[in-house]
């Protein structure tokens, strides 16, 4: 029939979604930043919400046949709102990037300064670096983390506030293991007449799950991803004091984005019911104990973590002690086909580029959304160090690619699909 969609079976598309839905069923995925979203969250990102233009925010559309859409949405605002305290929110940005972009479009004028942690230290891109618009077209000034214990120096933070003056302040990591403090941030930002934006990508669904501390009643603004801790689809999310509400939905739209992508909005708002359930704060502080027991056990095998251990649902390891020559690209290959999916990170002065780098990230997120737990992840370090001591022998990568499978066939997340 005339305008109907074409018969037929992509076979190949098809092959390619099956190999992938294998290889996350059957090998360890260990990617601080990446999780398993449930099958709610799966279906309604798939829905037919995905045919729809809305441009503008529920209300004030600019087409027409929105009012489904407009309930959506608010949904989603009013679920997210509840479940971490906030005066406002838009859920409306397509990344945490996007979400970091429009804050710094409606507290910001180009060339105003901004502070944010340093790239090779732990931060974002968007935290002000120079390879980034966050950096370009704003005054980047960045701090780090000390040399003796790792941790943020927060000495070195007020210091360069008070000596730039910047217009925001930006906490939040990529790559640190420890909790930040948001009232010592909150305070610097004060005493030099900052904003303060916590950018909590990595921890939103800690945050949630009660598991870390929340800096939403301290931070004028917080933005966060939806499909890490929180595991939810990809995307981002606002949450502001109500004084900035409207500069940060005019900074998303119209400045910054066109169209939302509704059917990835309505699928956070089914994250934000299942991170409101009991269960959700049971997975939160299992995620931080399988930190915990990873850090322990991969520091009986030898390896060094960053300042000491971990609070929160990632290790940071340096590989120098455990082996001079292994490089964190070296590690994540071999670690790859061995079934275990990592990546490379620089640790703290690391003396490498950031595309050979000294170190390796890990995070439980994941594997404790497939059931794992701390017996589970001693296991896991015993056979990260068996194939980071035998990088080449391609025999005992298959054997720990073996031992992996069957470990994971015990914790398939979507064994029915």
């Amino acid at each position: 029939m005339s305008g109907r969609w074409p018969g037929g079976h992509d076979h190949e598309l098809a092959a390619i979604l099956d190999r992938e839905l294998d290889r996350q069923n059957t090998t360890l995925q260990l990617i601080a930043s990446e999780n398993f979203t449930s099958p709610a969250v799966l279906a309604t990102t798939g829905s037919v919400l995905t045919n729809k233009y809305s441009e503008g925010y529920p209300g004030r559309r600019f087409y027409g046949g929105n009012q489904f859409i407009d309930q959506a949405e608010d949904l989603a605002r009013q679920r997210v709102t509840a479940l971490f305290g906030a005066e406002h929110a838009n859920v409306q940005p397509h990344s945490g990037s996007n979400a970091n972009l429009a804050v710094c479009l409606a507290l910001l004028q180009p060339g105003d300064a901004l502070l944010g942690m340093r790239l090779d230290q732990g931060g974002h891109l968007s935290h002000g670096q120079a390879v980034n618009i966050s950096g370009s077209w704003y005054q980047g000034v960045t701090y780090g983390v000390t040399r003796t214990d790792e941790r943020i120096d927060y000495d070195e933070v007020r210091d360069l506030a008070l000596e730039h003056r910047p217009k925001l302040i930006i906490a939040g990591a990529t790559a640190y293991p420890r909790v930040i403090d948001a009232a010592v941030f909150r305070q610097i930002a004060d005493e030099v007449g900052a904003r303060f934006l916590f950018d909590a990508a990595h921890y939103a669904g800690l945050i949630a799950g009660g598991a870390y501390p929340s800096p939403v009643p301290l931070a004028d603004v917080v933005t966060f991803t939806t499909h890490k801790t929180l595991r939810g689809p990809r995307g981002g999310c606002i949450l502001a004091r109500a004084e900035h509400a409207k500069a940060i939905d005019k900074a998303v739209f119209p400045t910054l984005q066109g169209g939302p992508l509704e059917h990835v909005v309505a699928a956070k708002a089914a994250a934000f019911f299942e991170a409101a359930q009991p269960e959700f704060r049971t997975y939160a502080a299992q995620v931080v104990t399988n930190a915990e027991a990873l850090a322990r056990a991969l520091a009986t095998e030898g390896f060094r973590l960053v300042s000491g251990g971990t609070e929160n649902h990632l290790v940071l390891v340096d590989l120098r002690p455990f082996d001079a020559e292994l490089t964190g690209k070296a590690a994540q290959e071999a670690l790859d086909r061995a079934g275990i999916t990592c990546n490379k990170n620089t640790i703290p002065y690391d003396p490498r580029s950031p595309f050979v780098t000294s170190g390796l990230r890990l995070g439980t997120p994941a594997m404790t959304t497939a059931g794992m737990g701390a017996e589970e992840m001693v296991t896991v370090a015993g056979l990260i160090a068996r194939v980071l001591r035998a990088t080449d022998d391609e025999g005992s990568l298959a054997a720990v690619r073996d031992e992996v499978a069957a470990l994971c066939s015990k914790f398939t997340p979507y064994s029915g699909q």
